[in-house]
């Protein structure tokens, strides 16, 4: 199973406001550049998120998923109800949430949301990661990565920017 991370992070290395908010992170519209991200998603067979992503992508407009997603909690019975078309929540370490998805075919995973992220990475299970930086300083907030027991080894692949001042650096976990 191959898992990948692509995510957006503030210049300062966090992923949200202290609060959960990204008002500081600018949403492509219809027709702008997506950053690689359509292309990403059409490799990808599942997306595997922890509650609180889960949450925050609930307050979008409309579901933007059409993949089936896999949403990380303890707790199933606090998520609203009904879950979008596609979704079912699963709890457990990496290594089990990997193979319930290999189980249904899934080759490739999208992991989304800090902790979920951590943890996948803490069990070695993160292949590939696509990090965004924007161009703010948020000062504080939910930090991309958190304390690790050991040093995690990077080869970088490659490196884009925008005209909006966007960077985007891809590394492989080696």
């Amino acid at each position: 199973m191959k898992c990948t991370v692509y995510i957006a992070t503030s210049l300062d290395g966090y992923i949200a406001r202290t609060d959960g908010g990204i008002g500081w992170l600018p949403m492509p519209k219809p027709g702008e550049d997506d950053y690689g991200y359509a292309a990403f998603m059409k490799t990808v067979d599942a997306i595997v998120m922890g509650r609180n992503t889960f949450e925050l992508v609930l307050t979008y407009d409309e579901w933007p998923y059409t993949k089936p997603v896999v949403v990380l909690t303890s707790r199933p019975g606090v998520l609203p109800s009904p879950l979008p078309p596609g979704v079912r929540t699963l709890s457990g370490a990496p290594d089990d949430i990997i193979a319930d998805l290999e189980r249904t075919g899934a080759k490739h995973l999208y992991v989304d949301g800090g902790v979920t992220i951590q943890r996948f990475l803490a069990a070695g299970r993160i292949d590939r990661m696509i990090i965004t930086r924007i161009p703010v300083l948020i000062g504080s907030g939910l930090p991309l990565f958190g304390t690790s027991t050991h040093d995690v080894t990077l080869r970088h692949v490659q490196t884009r920017s925008f005209p909006n001042g966007l960077v985007q650096s891809e590394y492989l976990v080696l």
